[in-house]
């Protein structure tokens, strides 16, 4: 069995990183075998070159390898591309066709971007896992394959088989061994060694100077997010080493090729800054409870003249006020008390502006009397419109919905 140094020199991958050398390290113990393996990861960290080190550390190495962007292919033609098909089985079949699955027999399918499989190619592959069979497309006959499956995603499996879009037994027949690569922003420590792969190979190709990075340039290098990952990391290499003269790459030149750079800048947030912001979101918290409050004390005016007058009518109060009262779908006077005041056995204390008026109610008795007087707004609303409750919801200011709410809730 090779060793990890050995198996990177070979196959070029650079760096050191702890998770990059575990995920290296499971697939040279599962080579071997030929256990299916599921390579996971952000788009562009690398996952092609699990499959290659596979199968070329197992004893398929002499037979067929061969690669399958999965969302590359038409859905229509999937099928017939990995299994094969007959001829006539469909328009444009002018001759009989091998699929993937018999052309490879005895090495090794790598199917990139698997998560995107149609639900009817994942039953015909799960069955290729179970037993070796398949049949190709406008065919009865039964074929069996020896092949080994390394499949990579970038999507979350989990999530798409919970939505229905990935079978679940396919998942687990496909990860019995799953391989993990690293986003390139959580291997700090392997960023230069691998810009300075980048730019020595560029260097070579195109017959010029190779380009480095000054000190300022090697820490915007290290704080960028890098979404795309080593594949954007080779791009923006090779852009800078064709088209910048100078050798010697400032900050500022490199950041002029980073997209968005300063939302992937993470932030050094201080103390005062950390206050400040805290501070602000408590002023807003602030100013929502006394805005809440502020709408009890006119709920509680409003049922104060109501129980002076001894009238119900709602001609001359404003909708807007009443729509307050009767909540779309809660009671808005007794969640705002329960929030301001969470003790309903205490009393909730009003604006001074209205304390001389009704000092000692308290808010059980003002629930109870606001409930009365609502029976017989609602009752006399309908009396009116001749119970016809769009008519009436529309006086009262409230939806057609809640006021058949309210119906059923007093017997009306």
């Amino acid at each position: 069995m090779e060793n990890l140094q050995t198996v990177k020199q070979r196959f070029g991958i650079i760096g050191n990183d702890p998770q990059l050398n575990r995920a290296l390290e499971k697939a040279i113990r599962v080579a071997p075998t030929d256990i299916s393996v599921l390579v996971t990861g952000e788009s562009g960290v690398g996952k092609e070159s699990i499959p290659k080190i596979i199968h070329q550390l197992s004893h398929r190495k002499h037979a067929k390898y061969i690669a399958v962007n999965c969302g590359a292919i038409p859905e229509g033609t999937i099928d017939s591309e990995l299994f094969g098909h007959e001829k006539g089985s469909f328009t444009g079949a002018t001759q009989s066709r091998n699929g993937y699955f018999e052309v490879a027999d005895g090495g090794t399918i790598f199917l990139d971007e698997v998560g995107e499989l149609p639900l009817t190619t994942q039953v015909r592959l799960l069955r290729v896992l179970e037993n070796g069979e398949f049949i190709k497309v406008g065919s009865s006959k039964v074929i069996t394959t020896n092949v080994r499956i390394v499949a990579a995603t970038n999507i979350n499996m989990m999530e798409a088989i919970h939505k229905g879009k990935f079978r679940e037994d396919l998942y687990y027949r496909l990860s019995t061994v799953e391989i993990h690569l690293p986003a390139l922003r959580k291997r700090k420590e392997d960023l230069h060694l691998l810009f300075r792969k980048f730019a020595s190979d560029f260097a070579q190709k195109y017959n010029m100077p190779t380009i480095r990075l000054e000190p300022e340039a090697l820490s915007v290098l290290t704080n960028y997010g890098w979404k795309g990952n080593i594949r954007q990391l080779r791009n923006v290499t090779e852009q800078i080493s064709v088209i910048e003269q100078k050798r010697s790459i400032s900050a500022d030149t490199l950041r002029s090729y980073l997209p968005d750079y300063n939302s992937n800048f993470p932030a050094l947030i201080e103390a005062k800054q950390g206050d400040s912001d805290f501070s602000s979101e408590r002023e807003i918290l602030y100013k929502v409870l006394f805005d809440m409050r502020n709408d009890i004390n006119d709920l509680k005016k409003l049922t104060l003249e109501l129980m002076e007058n001894g009238n119900s009518n709602t001609k001359g109060v404003s909708p807007k006020l009443i729509q307050k009262i009767y909540g779309e779908d809660q009671e808005v006077e007794e969640n705002l008390i329960e929030i301001i005041s969470p003790n309903k056995k205490e009393s909730y204390t009003p604006d001074k502006s209205y304390s001389d008026t009704y000092e000692d109610a308290e808010t059980i008795e003002e629930t109870l009397s606001l409930q009365e007087k609502e029976y017989e707004m609602i009752k006399k609303a309908l009396d009116r419109n001749q119970n016809k409750r769009k008519m009436a919801a529309k006086e009262l200011g409230i939806s057609e919905r809640t006021l058949y709410r309210k119906i059923k809730q007093y017997n009306l």
